[in-house]
């Protein structure tokens, strides 16, 4: 890759919108106050969704919003390809170059923009074209490929050839829609021609599936819950010595009854044979 600069001419200042800024927030809160700075990324994303491309003015805001040096916030930027540091055209084009997409064809690939569009980073004369090389874009398996950006969003546009990616930038510059995704007609990444296993549909529409007796671990009806749980509270080792107290001292002991009753009818009859005397 060769040397990321900035755009010689800058506007003078940048502020969020009110909507990125509810967007900052929400970045800023996924992370602790003396971990602010983890969301450099995000924030320099959110500013080149707004305005297009990353700003000298919109980095030095990020810097001071998130206490970070200005040239931290600038090494960021400009190691990361998916920053833009100029404006860019309606249709952004980016070409991955990586060892993958270079052997299926990338040079081949930059070969077109450079003839229909100006050296790497140039912009059309309409306004309507601008492409640049990025480093790999995680698609390798339908290498090569390039994402395009535009007001639609950015969407990979896979298994590319020269012809391809001809046809793709006429329907572009005519206003025409594209479909995103393999350009060779294969599913993903599935072989070219189309899967070669699994090719059965009933293996997949449910005409195989038998009706289950039961669900494996399901739960299981609850048995009947104990009174404790139905609001009775259980009785502890400690309740019952103290209900075994309370009854005792409630209920006298028949043969302590009994042998009160006779004492009392032993001093009656003394009294009585004292009287008579």
């Amino acid at each position: 890759m060769s040397t990321r600069r900035l755009a010689q001419e800058q506007p003078e200042s940048f502020v969020f919108s009110d909507t990125s800024t509810k967007d900052v927030e929400f970045w800023l809160n996924k992370f602790p106050e003396a971990r602010k700075q983890s969301a450099v990324i995000p924030l320099l994303w959110l500013a080149q969704e707004q305005e297009g491309w990353v700003t000298l003015a919109a980095m030095e805001s990020i810097a001071e919003r998130l206490d970070m040096p200005k040239i931290r916030v600038m090494e960021v930027a400009t190691f990361y390809t998916m920053f833009n540091l100029a404006p860019v055209g309606e249709h952004h084009i980016q070409i991955c170059g990586t060892t993958p997409c270079m052997l299926r064809g990338a040079n081949d690939l930059k070969a077109v923009c450079e003839s229909r569009i100006g050296k790497k980073g140039a912009t059309s004369e309409d306004g309507r074209f601008t492409w640049s090389e990025v480093e790999c874009l995680g698609a390798c398996c339908n290498a090569p490929m390039a994402q395009i950006s535009n007001k639609d969003g950015h969407h990979y546009f896979e298994d590319l050839t020269a012809e391809t990616l001809e046809a793709l930038l006429d329907k572009l510059g005519a206003g025409g829609a594209v479909k995103a995704g393999p350009q060779n007609g294969r599913q993903t990444s599935a072989p070219e021609g189309g899967p070669e296993t699994l090719k059965d549909e009933s293996l997949f529409d449910g005409s195989r599936g038998k009706k289950l007796k039961s669900i494996p671990n399901a739960p299981q009806s609850s048995p009947e819950p104990s009174p404790e749980k139905k609001g009775h509270p259980k009785e502890t080792t400690r309740d019952s010595q103290e209900k075994a107290r309370t009854d005792s001292q409630q209920t006298p002991d028949p043969e302590t009854k009994e042998d009160k009753k006779a004492v009392k009818a032993k001093d009656a009859d003394g009294k009585k044979g004292g009287g008579d005397a």
